[in-house]
Parts: C-alpha cells; structure tokens; sequence
C-alpha cells in the first residue's frame, strides 16, 4: 500500500458559547483547524486534524500543518501509511520538533492502519478499557446566576466535572474559586484551570485564600519549575498540562513527582504515536491523565476518544467533546457523547470521515 495523494484543508470553527475567554487575558471566538486527508493506491483514505486554541496559544500555529506539508510531503508520498512507526521517523527526520504539525499526519495513518486491519483505532491502542470515558466542562466566567444556570443545564447532561477558568487577575480569581467551588455538588469535581496565567507569587496568594476548598489546581504558571515553586505552598492537588510536552517532561514528573494529575494534548504532544507511549509511562507510575487536545471539530474528538477508550480507567481524569465547542463541523459520524461521558465509535480506523462540504476546498495538494 502506498500513499498517492495528500490534501491539506483549512476551516474556521465559531465557538458556540461567542467568546473562549482563558488565562492570561486570552480569548478566541474562533479557531482555526487544519485537516490532513492522505489517499492511498488501495482505496483507503485517513484524516487528521489540528487546531489551536487561538494563534497565540503555546507555540503552535494554525499555519505551521501547511508550512511543514510543503517539506513532509514529497517525503511520504509512496511509503506505506500503515507503518506508522516509520512514518513518525521520517517526519521527524525532516524537521525537529513542531510535534503539532506532524499530529494530523500520524492521525491519519493511524486511521488508515485500523481500516487495514479493519479495526477501530482503541484496539490498535492495546483496547477499550473505558466504555464511555467521563467528560468535564468549562464553567464560564461569568456572574453567579449565569453560571449555576450554565452549571445546571451540564449536569442535566451528565457532567460531573467542570473547569473554572483563571489565571488573569489573581484577586478576582480567589473570589471565581470560592463562588466556582460553591456551586457545586455531591460527587462533582472542579477543576482551576489557570492556562500559565499567573506569576508564582500571585498564584501562591490564590492556593493560599483557597487551601480549605477542594479543588484542582491546573497549571498556574508558565513553566514546570515555577509551577513547582507553587507546589511547595498549594495544598491542592496540582495538574500539569502546557508544560507537558514529551517524554522528557514526564520523565521529569515522575521523578519529581510533580503533579497529581497530567493533561496529554494530543497535538501538543506530536500525535497519538508519541502520546500513547508518554500516557503508558505515566500510567505505568499511577500518575492519571486526562485525554484532550489544543481545540478541534469531530476528527480530533474522534482521536480524543479512542485515545480516552484505550486508557485505564482508574486512571483516565476525563476527556471533552471538543465538537460540541463549535458551530461548524470538520467531520461526519465519528464519536459521540451521551450523559456526560464520549464514546469512541467501534468502525474501523479512527470512525469519522471529512465533512468535506464544510471544509470547502483544499489550500494545497500533493500526489505521487
């Protein structure tokens, strides 16, 4: 089997709730994806997705999926997609790092492999140990009644976990905890996402006023070493996420053991290929993950949730729908979420195909 042609496409996903307001002062009200569609000589096809949380989020860059195609492609056109290991080599053979680049490509291989074998992709994956992996939600920052009524109507969902975003000025974040942390209920979680947001000692003044409530303290500062500093001080449990950026980050967790709990963003990771051995390690040293990416439409929600089946579920935080963020689709069929929890489709490869009415036309192309 050979590769023969490789598409590149580029859509705007709206926001369904207007603004995604974030750490630091950041917010989007629309994200950029890039779909990766590779053909092959034996009639299969597999996608791939990747989208940023904005163009200023970590340092991924909606154009950086085109940029390294005009470098990767001439390099996998004919190679064998189902060979995934050495696909990943040679992309990273031809260019050092910018791991979210390659994801759509590794994604789109790993879905041309399963239809192959004619296997869903959470089999590839060693198989489904979660049957429904549970899901959290962003509580909105916004005012109180706004919120326990956005709150309310997730529950009636099934959602028993939701992410209070911070990490813009500390104060007002202390008073967001405290309300964010009240409204909940029996057997809910809450998790204070702070996107890097804060320095050390203004994220050190908020673990403080809030040592007596129980929550999640998400990835306060910029870097692992000042979120470390936090550490030290927090009483709460500390989950890691932008800094987590490979192997050689979670080695340093686990012998630090710096965090309660780490965030794998699949893209930011370099794709499935390299998240499922970083997942493995960290599970194999008790440290739960959670299953997400950067931001996403169906094809990365598909990835998300194979990726969620296949991890352990006394291990597995939680995951998200990252299609129901949006207004505008990247794909057909694919996973689905149903009281509170996202189901991974049990059709060959990653299950979804390109909605290709939505993504319009392709920006570039490549063929054999």
């Amino acid at each position: 089997m050979k590769i023969t042609r490789i598409r590149i496409y580029k859509t705007d996903l709206p926001y369904v709730g207007g603004a995604y307001v974030w750490g630091g002062g950041n917010a989007i009200e629309t994200a950029r994806a890039s779909v990766v569609v590779i053909d092959t000589d034996a009639g299969l096809q597999g996608c791939g997705e990747f989208t940023p949380c904005g163009e200023n989020y970590m340092v991924a860059h909606s154009e950086g999926v085109e940029a390294f195609a005009r470098l990767a492609a001439p390099k996998l056109l004919g190679e064998d997609p189902r060979q995934v290991a050495r696909i990943e080599q040679l992309m990273d053979h031809t260019v050092q790092g910018h791991g979210y680049a390659k994801a759509p490509f590794d994604a789109a291989c790993w879905d041309i492999l399963g239809q192959a074998c004619g296997q869903p992709v959470w089999m590839l994956l060693g198989g489904k140990l979660n049957d429904g992996a549970p899901m959290y939600r962003v509580a909105p920052q916004k005012g109180t009644d706004e919120t326990l009524a956005e709150m309310e109507r997730y529950r009636g969902d099934g959602y028993k976990q939701f992410q209070i975003k911070v990490g813009g000025d500390w104060a007002t974040d202390i008073d967001r905890i405290k309300a964010g942390v009240g409204l909940l209920k029996s057997g809910e979680k809450a998790m204070a996402d702070a996107n890097q947001g804060w320095r050390v000692d203004n994220a050190i003044r908020v673990a403080r006023a809030t040592a007596d409530l129980d929550y999640i303290l998400e990835q306060p500062c910029q870097t692992y070493e000042e979120c470390q500093q936090v550490r030290r001080i927090a009483q709460q449990p500390m989950k890691l996420d932008e800094c987590v950026t490979g192997m050689a980050a979670a080695q340093r967790i686990v012998a630090d053991r710096g965090a309660e709990i780490c965030c794998l963003k699949v893209s930011n990771l370099g794709g499935i290929s390299k998240a499922r051995r970083v997942r493995d390690f960290l599970v194999d040293n008790r440290i739960p993950v959670v299953s997400e990416d950067t931001w996403g439409g169906e094809i990365t929600t598909a990835l998300v949730a194979h990726f969620a089946a296949s991890t352990p579920p006394e291990y597995l935080q939680n995951t998200t729908d990252l299609m129901n963020y949006n207004t505008r689709s990247t794909g057909i069929d694919g996973a689905w979420s149903e009281g509170g929890k996202l189901y991974a489709p049990d059709t060959p490869g990653l299950g979804v195909t390109p909605d290709f009415e939505s993504l319009g036309p392709p920006v570039s192309e490549y063929t054999l």
